[in-house]
């Protein structure tokens, strides 16, 4: 069976390539979109992405992606971060490996965003490379699948 592979954007990132071009890059969301669907083509997966700048339905869309037909998720929670302990229990009760990704070096920006509380309960993050860190969690991704070790606390 093709692997599929859930990307999710939180909010704000649907102002993507003007919002702060300088921090997140000048590229749209739907570019950065067709880039990492490309990019998983080439990888021999299936990936869907979508955004929301409503907890809630990324918290269901995290709680059903096993359930869609989803093997992974690579995750982008925005300022969600930082305090949604909400989508850290989310991240914590399915079974699916789920990769944290920023576009921005959280650790080299303001204070509040060097801690994420997603972090702990992820199976890992990948920050600072723009488009590339999409791509990269992609790749952990099928990593994570690959060991056979599907669930966060094997990767432990």
């Amino acid at each position: 069976m093709k692997k599929a592979i859930l990307v999710l954007h939180g909010p704000n990132l649907n102002l993507l390539g003007s919002r702060e071009p300088g921090v997140y890059g000048r590229l749209s969301l739907a570019e950065v979109d067709r880039e990492i669907k490309r990019y998983g083509r080439t990888r021999g997966v299936r990936v869907e992405c979508r955004q929301s700048n409503h907890e809630g339905e990324l918290i269901e869309a995290l709680q059903t992606a096993g359930r869609k037909g989803f093997h992974a998720v690579v995750f982008n929670p925005g300022a969600f971060t930082h305090y949604s302990i909400a989508l850290r229990d989310a991240v914590s009760g399915i079974a699916l490996p789920v990769v944290e990704v920023h576009l921005s070096n959280v650790h080299a920006r303001e204070e509040f965003r060097r801690h994420s509380v997603i972090a702990a309960a992820a199976r890992g993050q990948i920050s600072g490379f723009g488009l590339q860190s999409y791509l990269l969690g992609i790749d952990a991704a099928l990593g994570a699948l690959g060991s056979g070790r599907q669930t966060r606390e094997a990767g432990r």
